[in-house]
């Protein structure tokens, strides 16, 4: 089997490439990654651009050790090196591992720029054990695809040579070049259910059948085969209901389809949105409880992070953060701009429409939360009019009003945001007005 294992198959994963700038290594130090990183120096016109990276997760003591190893094998090979140190620690709701593979990959995107490759040590046990995990969490076909050989990462992609590569190549070929590396004690504790998976079962399953890790991985790329069908299918269904202004499901037309394209829609939905797929469990109460519910309803659905709930024709997916408390504060005529809560800030710009800079100079500027009641003038418009019938016409979804600053001149309601100036101080005069922007800060 080590035939596989030849500068030729790294030669052909980077084909699929247009000529790399950088080629970096996800390096371990375990003898899978070490393979993988001495067959790509062993290329002598990739050398220069090859960069093995050790990510330090700071969880086991013996991870410093190996930074020094990893970082003298890759002088040894002649490649460039660079550690990146992260913070594993599990959040609620998250594994060990998913934790640790969170950190990682979000550091090692950090180094992928366009036209740069990232090459993992992945292999087709690894696979294995892959479709069974995902087997065992009920997975669809998007699971069950397991890991594919390429795939967008970073600015760049990331590529899985070996992933057609049996454990024991890899074991052959690191034995044939007297190659030395780590081994990871963690990877013998069962709590892990992969752990579980290749020490205790894994052995049984490839005594009775032999080639289980090839005719698996055949399966995961029939559900891999499968599952571009359906995405192209759910892609075209997802198009005629998805704003992208608001990233909002329009909810009409959800109706219009079968439950089962529902359920394919919203996996869209949270894949467009980055979120991590959820569970069916969640896919029915969103469709019964949420989708199915009175249109004065307001039904709020909270998953990893995030809920799920409607305003009018709308399905909206937010993330879980502490509300916007508007800060009262004084708005002193020489400040541009005002951070009138945790992630927002008010803006005044010079305009030819809006409040006029005469008025803004000489009032008293306050900014307040909304406390309920409130009514307004607009231009052009007659009678008084309160802001809750304004934001309903407006279509301003009730969870983001009371974040919405209110700009008094003189303790006199001038402002709401950056929606509405009263036409007690709307004036349009060039270059004589200011008009307000209300900006938000980017959320993690």
């Amino acid at each position: 089997m080590t035939e596989l294992l030849s500068a030729h198959s790294i030669i052909s994963a980077l084909n699929q490439c247009n000529n790399p700038v950088h080629i970096y290594i996800g390096y371990s130090g375990g003898v899978d990654s070490h393979v993988l990183l001495h067959l790509c120096a062993s290329i002598t016109e990739l050398k220069d651009k090859i960069t093995a990276v050790y990510v330090h997760h700071g969880l086991q003591a013996e991870a410093e050790a190996w930074a020094g190893h990893c970082k003298i094998t890759a002088e040894i090979l002649g490649v460039n090196f660079v550690l990146l140190r992260v913070n594993a620690v599990a959040s609620q709701g998250e594994s060990p591992e998913e934790a640790a593979r969170n950190a990682r990959y979000k550091a090692l995107k950090s180094l992928i720029g366009a036209n740069d490759v990232l090459l993992v040590a992945q292999h087709r046990d690894d696979q294995l054990e892959t479709v069974l995990l995902q087997l065992f969490r009920g997975s669809g076909l998007r699971g069950l695809s397991a890991m594919p050989e390429r795939m967008a990462f970073g600015q760049g992609l990331m590529l899985r040579p070996l992933l057609n590569v049996s454990k024991s190549s890899i074991n052959d070929y690191a034995q044939a070049h007297g190659l030395s590396w780590v081994d990871d004690p963690s990877n013998l504790s069962n709590d892990y259910d992969r752990n579980f998976l290749r020490n205790a079962v894994l052995p049984l399953l490839k005594q009775r059948w032999p080639a289980c890790d090839k005719t698996v991985a055949r399966s995961a790329r029939h559900c891999a085969d499968a599952q571009l069908v359906v995405s192209e299918h759910a892609d075209a269904l997802f198009r005629g209901v998805f704003t992208r202004a608001d990233q909002t499901l329009c909810i009409s037309q959800l109706k219009l389809v079968n439950s089962i394209q529902q359920a394919l829609i919203i996996r869209e939905w949270f894949q467009a949105l980055n979120l991590k797929m959820p569970a069916q469990a969640f896919i029915e109460r969103l469709q019964s409880e949420v989708i199915s519910a009175r249109e004065d309803a307001d039904p709020v659905l909270s998953g990893q992070g995030y809920c799920v709930r409607r305003y009018r024709d709308k399905l909206y997916c937010l993330k879980t953060v502490a509300p916007e408390i508007v800060r009262e504060s004084v708005w002193s005529v020489g400040q541009t701009s005002l951070r009138i809560s945790t992630h927002q800030r008010l803006f005044w710009v010079p305009s030819s429409t809006g409040i006029s800079c005469e008025q803004w100079q000489k009032a008293i500027i306050s900014v307040k939360a909304r406390s309920g009641g409130e009514k307004m003038s607009l231009p052009k418009r007659k009678g008084h009019h309160s802001l809750k019938n304004l934001f309903q016409e407006a279509s301003v979804p009730p969870w983001e009003r009371d974040a919405i600053p209110l700009i008094y001149l003189d303790d006199k309601l001038a402002a709401v945001g950056d929606l509405w100036i009263s036409a007690d101080f709307y004036s349009e005069q060039a270059q004589g007005c200011i008009s307000l922007s209300l900006q938000r800060d980017a959320q993690e």
